[in-house]
């Protein structure tokens, strides 16, 4: 499971003014706001993006300079594999360690849609003690112990929420590199890409 919420996407009329710099073009810029605010690439710059953006990183530094921004719910152990993309990213998470015990631990709280009638009920056992564990801990918080069971055993189908900045050099990493992966959150990861303004001559520069 995977959930993907309140996407925006920063400074790109900066970033296509810092591409015309090497060849001092900007009278050659043609993009503008529209009525929703919404920032448009004219013919010129968006032929100037694209062909920069294909021509290879050397040269498409100019990506490097538009920010995305967006909230992402997904399981531990796919958070695990994002984290392999530190470089230009960013990420606030919910804290496990302040607030684990601040609600009921519930099936809800999990990516559990692939797991089959046994997995289910393991998850289910596992879960009635995890919140068995948090009432203990909330009764007595002085007790330490309850705390610890619920942190150690917590599974990694557990889900937490990152607000996560990226930048478009970035997204095309992840695309290339996760788009065909065995877990379903990268597809929904990629077809979320895939949705953002210019994806397709900005981003999908290898199809």
């Amino acid at each position: 499971m995977i959930k993907i919420e309140r996407t925006s996407v920063m400074n790109m009329d900066n970033a296509i003014r810092g591409a015309r710099n090497p060849l001092n073009s900007w009278g050659r810029m043609d993009s503008y706001y529209d009525e929703n605010g919404n920032y448009v690439l004219g013919d010129n710059d968006i032929d100037l993006a694209r062909r920069l953006a294909h021509a290879g990183s050397d040269h498409r530094k100019f990506l490097r300079m538009i920010f995305v921004s967006v909230d992402i719910t997904a399981p531990l152990y796919w958070w695990k594999e994002f984290d392999t993309y530190k470089v230009g990213t960013v990420a606030n998470s919910c804290s496990t360690m302040h607030k684990i015990h601040a609600k009921p631990i519930e099936r809800d709280d999990f990516s559990c849609d692939r797991l089959d009638e046994g997995g289910l009920e393991a998850l289910d056992a596992l879960i009635a003690y995890l919140e068995a564990e948090r009432q203990k801990f909330c009764a007595n918080k002085e007790d330490r112990q309850s705390w610890h069971n619920i942190i150690q055993l917590l599974p990694s189908s557990y889900n937490q929420m990152r607000t996560v900045t990226l930048n478009y050099e970035n997204l095309i990493n992840i695309y290339y590199a996760r788009k065909t992966h065995k877990l379903a959150e990268w597809h929904t990861l990629c077809d979320w890409i895939k949705t953002l303004p210019y994806a397709e001559q900005l981003i999908l520069v290898k199809e």
